[in-house]
């Protein structure tokens, strides 16, 4: 029998962190809760005593926030992956959290399955962004034009981790975009102003251009770092 991935929870709502508990352990067989945080430093601290395989991490927290957490754990224990799960997706806690090591950052009304396959997937090592917040990372890589230090780190990282973005067009960017965070044919028309058959066009364009055969094969190119 294969050994249970260790989950660790870090998050000061109580009645979140438990629940969330309760469902990994009759929900999903492959894990196991080892322990529960209520604040930064205690995540800190547990981390150390548990070294668990993966870690869910609330971005506001009391002592230490989950940014600070994230450093703090990832200097002492790199091979821990964390995801951040919260209910802000401001540019700045998106940012922060990715830069510090998190391995993707969720909002927090994901539905308990999405949940499940998203730990799973990080065994692929496969960075994971909640969809709205993906496509809002990669339209302002290309249309932000006044960017802070903060940004420009950000930014520069993203551009070196995925080369394969400069190689297409702006139109070809708004569509991968789409494309990877759900959109069919008929909704990329309408969202974009654009004929069915043009959008047909850029897709095969952009298929060639990435070696791709199909959709399935842009979302996992767009959640690799």
């Amino acid at each position: 029998m294969a050994e249970k991935m260790k989950i660790m929870l870090a998050d000061d709502q109580t009645l979140i962190a438990e629940s969330l508990s309760t469902f990994l352990a009759n929900y999903a067989e492959d894990m196991v809760v080892v322990g529960i945080a209520a604040n930064g430093r205690q995540a800190v601290a547990m981390a150390d005593e548990q070294n668990p395989d993966i870690i869910l991490m609330d971005v506001l927290m009391p002592e230490i926030n989950g940014v600070e957490a994230v450093e703090m754990i990832k200097a002492k224990h790199p091979e821990i992956k964390i995801i951040m799960l919260s209910t802000y997706d401001d540019d700045k806690y998106v940012r922060s959290a990715l830069l510090a090591g998190s391995s993707g950052y969720l909002l927090k009304d994901i539905s308990p399955t999405e949940l499940i396959a998203t730990i799973r997937a990080l065994k692929n090592n496969l960075i994971q962004i909640s969809p709205d917040i993906a496509k809002k990372l990669v339209q302002q890589k290309y249309n932000k034009e006044d960017e802070t230090t903060d940004d420009k780190k950000y930014i520069d990282g993203i551009s070196d981790s995925l080369p394969w973005l400069k190689t297409l067009t702006k139109r070809e960017r708004e569509i991968f975009t789409l494309l990877a965070t759900g959109f069919d044919n008929d909704q990329i028309a309408d969202k974009l102003c654009l004929a069915l058959q043009t959008v047909k066009n850029h897709i095969s364009i952009i298929y060639s251009k990435l070696e791709v055969k199909d959709r399935f094969e842009i979302i996992r190119l767009a959640n690799k770092r």
